[in-house]
C-alpha cells in the first residue's frame, strides 16, 4: 500500500509538472500590415458558419519590448466562435532612433493601421467588421483604450483602401491600463508616478531600457511643452459620450492620492477613467479585489459576453 501510495504521488507530481500543450497554430502567421519588420500580425480563424467577431490583442511591454506570440485565453475565444488577431508594432525606441516625435506616434499609429487592415480583410477572413473588441496589458491596454475613445480616423477620400476603414471598436477590455499619459494627472492620482515620459521623448538612453522611467521629473517640469502631444495620445483626453463600453482589470485595489506599490499599473488609473466615462454616459466596468458591481470576473468573460451578445434591432 505504501509503495502504491508513493507511486501514486510520483505520478501526480509528474502530472503537475507536465508542460502545458502548445497553443493552436495561427491560421495565418506574420501577416504584414505595414512595411516595417515589426508591422506584422498572427490571425486565428474561429470555426463558424457565418462571419465571426474578433478580438484584437495588443501586447504590453511599455512600447519598448514584448511580442504578439502569447494571447491570454486564446482557446476560449476560438471555442466561443470569436476569431483573434495579435499584433506586433514598432517600438518607441525604434521611433527615437528614426527621429520620430513624439515616439509614441509609432506604436499608436500601428494599432490604428492594424485595426483598419483587419477590417479590410473582413470578407476574406470571414469576420464581422463591426464586432471587434481590443484587449491588451499595460502599454497594449493604453493603445487599446486610444482606439476605443478616439474619434474615427478613417479617411474616406484616401486612395488606400485600408485607410478608408473605420477605427472604431465594439468594446475594449484591458489589463492594468495606463488610462492617462498626463504627468500632472498621474502625480495627483498617484504621488510616486514615474511612467510615461518615454512616450514623448523623455528617455535618457533608449539603448538602456532601465533608464525608461528615470526622467519623470523632467517630463512633469516640461509638461506644457508637450501638452499638445499629451492631448493627442492620452486615452483619457478622448472620452466622449459616443464611445463603446469598456472593462478595466487591476489585481490590487486603488488608493487615490497615496503612493502605490506599482504606480505604473495602479487601479487609481481605472478609478479616474471610470469617473470620466460615467460622467458622459459610457459604460465602464472596473474590476479589482473587493470592487463593487462586478459582472464579469475576467477579461475573457467580458469580451465573449459583449462580442456574442444578440443584436438589438
Amino acid at each position: 500500500l505504501l509503495s502504491g501510495s508513493i507511486q501514486g504521488l510520483g505520478t501526480a507530481a509528474a502530472t503537475a509538472k507536465a508542460p502545458l500543450p502548445p497553443p493552436p497554430a495561427p491560421t495565418f502567421a506574420n501577416v504584414a500590415y505595414g512595411t516595417h519588420p515589426r508591422e506584422v500580425m498572427d490571425f486565428w480563424q474561429a470555426k463558424s458558419g457565418g462571419p465571426t467577431p474578433l478580438v484584437l490583442h495588443i501586447h504590453g511591454g511599455g512600447w519598448v519590448t514584448g511580442d504578439k506570440a502569447r494571447v491570454p485565453e486564446l482557446e476560449k475565444y476560438l471555442a466561443a466562435g470569436i476569431s483573434v488577431a495579435s499584433i506586433n508594432y514598432r517600438y518607441i525606441t525604434q521611433a527615437i532612433e528614426a527621429g520620430v516625435m513624439p515616439p509614441v506616434k509609432w506604436p499608436i499609429e500601428d494599432a490604428v493601421r492594424a485595426l483598419q487592415f483587419i477590417r479590410s480583410k473582413a470578407r476574406e477572413w470571414n469576420l464581422d467588421p463591426v464586432r471587434i473588441g481590443a484587449t491588451g496589458s499595460s502599454a497594449g491596454s493604453c493603445s487599446s483604450l486610444y482606439l476605443a475613445f478616439h474619434a474615427d480616423m478613417a479617411d474616406p477620400a484616401s486612395s488606400d483602401p485600408v485607410a478608408r476603414q473605420s477605427t472604431r471598436l465594439w468594446c475594449a477590455a484591458v489589463n492594468v491600463a495606463q488610462t492617462s499619459l498626463d504627468p500632472a494627472q498621474m502625480i495627483e492620482w498617484t504621488p510616486n508616478s514615474r511612467y510615461g515620459g518615454h512616450a514623448f521623448g523623455f528617455f535618457p538612453d533608449p539603448k538602456d531600457l532601465k533608464t525608461r522611467d528615470t526622467a519623470f521629473a523632467q517630463f512633469l517640469a516640461d509638461r506644457e511643452k508637450v501638452l499638445p502631444w499629451i492631448k493627442e495620445y492620452s486615452p483619457y483626453e478622448h472620452v466622449t459620450s459616443d464611445d463603446p463600453p469598456i472593462y478595466l482589470y487591476y489585481p490590487a485595489p486603488p488608493a487615490l492620492g497615496e503612493p502605490a506599490r506599482d504606480p505604473t499599473h495602479t487601479a487609481n488609473f481605472g478609478v479616474k477613467l471610470q469617473e470620466k466615462a460615467r460622467s458622459v454616459g459610457v459604460d465602464c466596468e472596473l474590476v479589482y479585489p473587493g470592487a463593487p458591481d462586478v459582472k464579469h470576473p475576467q477579461i475573457v468573460d467580458y469580451l465573449i459576453a459583449k462580442l456574442k451578445a444578440p443584436s438589438i434591432n
